[in-house]
């Protein structure tokens, strides 16, 4: 049953109530699997977790690391850690609850905070694509162009843009009026499901415009990142031995491979062609930007860099 307020807004063909809270129906056509999401789903969390932490422990305590490199890494392990809070730990109580129910405060909040997160993560990327350009193609001057401070204020901005998207996404959606029925078609707040509960004339144009701001954010990041290893493959073929063109794309592989997995999980989530989509597919859809993602970053960290590995090995299992 729907729960509605009793304030109502008169608007061109009907009145129409706001709603004061909405209820998450992501799961509900798997009811047979949702103890085993939810043990999957908390395994993939923990992991998460105790990779983004091992990796900022280990930067913090190897000097050797404390380059802005890795300083980018700790940033982005971060984001990572604040987004998946943001979302997975309501995920999992959904997954074990009756109660699916979310107040339109939370939704908002949660909104928020996994926008602000999931884009902060996408402008550290493109920082991390920009120190790798600098420190492959102009590596004399890398200490005065990735300076402490410059890279301080290059966290900072993206910090604040990833605030700014979110707070543009959250008002936007939530200065428009709701009416009818109550049920997210999603297992988290999500824009499009929200935009589909939203009443009045210009809740088309508003969707047509966030979607916009959302596209421009990330294909401006990801045509940064492209131009950036558009100049170090041009860099490294120049490298005359095989060896020095190896240990130069080597210091990259890390990086393009999360960059890969998160603009192609991305791009199933933002560019998917419109038209009525089944609830499971969207439900399946959601949980790889939104629990495999952020699963998979810091194996792809660990085991793709190195220097990382080495120095993990180095700090943790020296002490066993």
């Amino acid at each position: 049953m729907s729960h509605l307020t009793s304030g109502t807004a008169a608007m061109q063909g009907g009145n129409f109530s706001s709603a004061a809270e909405f209820i998450l129906i992501g799961f509900s056509t798997f009811p047979h699997l949702q103890l085993m999401f939810f043990l999957l789903f908390l395994l993939m969390y923990l992991f998460t977790l105790l990779g983004n932490l091992l990796i900022m422990a280990t930067v913090w305590r190897e000097h050797s690391l404390h380059t802005p490199m890795y300083l980018f890494l700790c940033a982005l392990s971060i984001s990572e850690i604040l987004y998946t809070f943001a979302v997975i730990p309501r995920m999992l109580a959904d997954l074990l609850s009756t109660d699916h129910s979310i107040a339109l405060r939370a939704c908002a909040s949660q909104m928020f905070f996994s926008f602000t997160f999931g884009f902060t993560h996408s402008f550290l990327l493109t920082i991390m694509g920009y120190d790798r350009y600098v420190a492959i193609c102009h590596p004399l001057r890398y200490n005065v162009l990735m300076s402490p401070r410059g890279c301080a204020c290059l966290v900072a901005w993206s910090w604040a843009g990833g605030s700014v998207i979110g707070l543009v996404v959250t008002v936007a959606i939530f200065q428009l009026t709701f009416c009818g029925s109550n049920e997210i078609h999603h297992f988290v707040c999500h824009v499009q499901a929200l935009l589909k509960l939203a009443c009045g004339e210009n809740v088309s144009i508003l969707a047509m415009g966030l979607g916009l701001v959302c596209i421009a954010a990330l294909l401006g990041c990801c045509l940064l990142i492209l131009l950036s290893y558009a100049f170090i493959v041009v860099t490294i073929l120049k490298i005359p031995s095989a060896e020095g063109r190896h240990k130069a794309f080597s210091t990259c592989v890390s990086h393009l491979t999360v960059v890969i997995e998160h603009y192609g999980f991305a791009s199933v989530i933002y560019l998917k062609p419109k038209g009525p989509q089944s609830l499971e597919i969207d439900t399946l859809m959601g949980i790889t930007y939104t629990v495999l993602t952020p699963f998979l970053s810091p194996i792809i960290f660990s085991l793709r860099n190195k220097e990382l590995k080495i120095a993990m090995k180095k700090t943790f299992l020296s002490k066993l």
